[in-house]
């Protein structure tokens, strides 16, 4: 029986650990954590959805006068809220912990060092060896040296979702989906928040139209955004933070900072340097087919390889690499289309090539638009601030990317990631039943818009 060792318990490295001993290996897990599920479900994708579910429901309460029902402004128990996301977190890392004693997997708590090409150790104890190492250490914030200031009133994305208190006025640093998606959290729950992005828009790299929708309802709960803005320092006044920004005159103060810019990869202090494996110039593990790393008997999935840093990457190659170690066909020939999806408040969610990147490689596209406005699903909803783009290839219609912007839109990219990978064409989607009144619809009216026959945008005939 080959012996796999993984290190990191987050998405991809229990997945990786369950799937291995499902098909025979015997796993050791080595994680710093006593509880499995890594940042994505102790400090990241699971608490900050379960705040953003609330901070959804805080805007509803307002919006619906519109529809004729009022509520009483939302009386918020911070205590209660920290009980509720924590709970959360509970349920779901007990389930992780019963599935990983069903399968009789070691668990070891600590922090592994590589003593060579095939063994580790935690702590002072004895060299574990393996046969198959499989790294998945992920990722954490990454906090510019000119922002490190020892103060408690300068979060990362983990001391954010802690809600320690609800600050007067919130500064968030970086435009990217974390700040956005925190920013859209402390607002509802009664923060003035200013972001600040050093680039010329938020969400670098989205599609314009996507974020421009985004953007619009943003400004209306955001106290101000301020894009091709940096942050050049941090004091400590009193019991406020100062921040300078560039091109910027007066210095503002803060209650709190969320700095967001971005994560580096957990590869420092692992011991690889007494192996064959290489990082690049940012501390990325170095892969190559089947995410196997220089060094044969070690592999690297996830965040400390670099690409989009999302937890069903991760999980989806923790099966790949594990299919490659067990001599099973690999998947190569296969397309894996990655989705990505930013849960605020109108969602975005993309796949596959999006127009922005087909006209940076100059491809031939064409782009279909189907707007919510004439979706009967999401106009009672009251939120027609949306849309559904196909992106299509020139010449055929066959589907290359797929845009979602409006509620809900990160539950209907799924079906766009299908039409990508199976190859389907825009007529494909539009002769597709879906039921009604649903968004899903628009996926299928959107196809319709590429035939040129759309029942519900008119189109004058050429």
């Amino acid at each position: 029986m080959k012996k796999l060792l993984v290190l990191g318990a987050g998405p991809g490295g229990y997945t990786a650990a369950f799937y291995a001993a499902d098909l025979g290996f015997e796993v050791t897990l080595i994680d710093s954590e006593e509880r499995l599920g890594g940042t994505c479900l102790l400090q990241g994708c699971i608490p900050s959805k379960a705040l953003l579910h609330v901070a959804r429901l805080i805007h509803e309460t307002r919006e619906a006068a519109d529809w004729g029902l009022e509520f009483e402004p939302p009386a918020l128990n911070l205590e209660k809220l920290r009980q509720w996301k924590n709970s959360v977190i509970g349920k779901l890392t007990g389930g992780l912990g019963q599935l990983n004693q069903q399968r009789n997997i070691r668990l070891i708590t600590g922090r592994a060092r590589f003593v060579d090409d095939s063994s580790v150790v935690v702590g002072d104890g004895d060299p574990i060896p393996f046969d198959h190492c499989i790294v998945a250490t992920g990722s954490r914030p990454a906090v510019p040296p000119a922002l490190r200031i020892e103060s408690p009133r300068l979060m990362d994305s983990t001391g954010a979702l802690e809600l320690s208190d609800i600050p007067e006025k919130l500064l968030v640093v970086g435009g990217g989906y974390i700040g956005l998606e925190m920013g859209t959290v402390y607002s509802a729950l009664g923060s003035a928040v200013t972001v600040v992005e050093m680039t010329p828009d938020l969400l670098p790299g989205v599609d314009r139209d996507l974020v421009r929708i985004l953007q619009a309802r943003l400004r209306k709960q955001f106290d101000r955004i301020l894009t091709r803005v940096q942050l050049e320092s941090l004091q400590v006044k009193g019991e406020q933070l100062e921040a300078r920004f560039s091109g910027a005159g007066e210095a503002e103060l803060f209650d709190r900072v969320l700095v967001s810019v971005g994560r580096v990869p957990n590869t420092g202090d692992l011991g690889l340097e007494s192996t064959g494996v290489r990082l690049d110039d940012k501390g990325f593990v170095k892969v190559g087919p089947d995410f196997r790393t220089d060094t044969f008997s070690i592999s690297a999935i996830g965040d400390v390889i670099g690409g989009a840093m999302l937890a069903h990457k991760a999980s989806h190659e923790a099966r790949w690499a594990v299919d490659a170690l067990s001599g099973n066909a690999s998947h190569a020939e296969r397309k894996n289309t990655i989705p990505a999806v930013v849960f605020t408040d109108p969602e975005i969610a993309w796949c596959g090539l999006t127009e922005t990147q087909a006209s940076v490689d100059g491809i031939s596209v064409e782009v279909v638009k189907f707007p919510w406005g004439a979706s009967g699903r999401a106009t009672t909803l009251g939120r027609n601030d949306g849309f559904t783009k196909l992106i299509l290839e020139q010449d055929t219609g066959t589907v290359l990317g797929v845009g979602i912007v409006g509620v809900g839109a990160g539950e209907l990219i799924s079906e766009g990631v299908l039409a990508v990978n199976l190859g389907i064409k825009g007529a494909d989607l539009a002769h597709t039943i879906h039921p009604h009144p649903t968004l899903s619809e628009t996926l299928m009216e959107a196809g319709e818009v590429s035939t040129g026959h759309s029942t519900h945008v008119y189109r004058k005939p050429r």
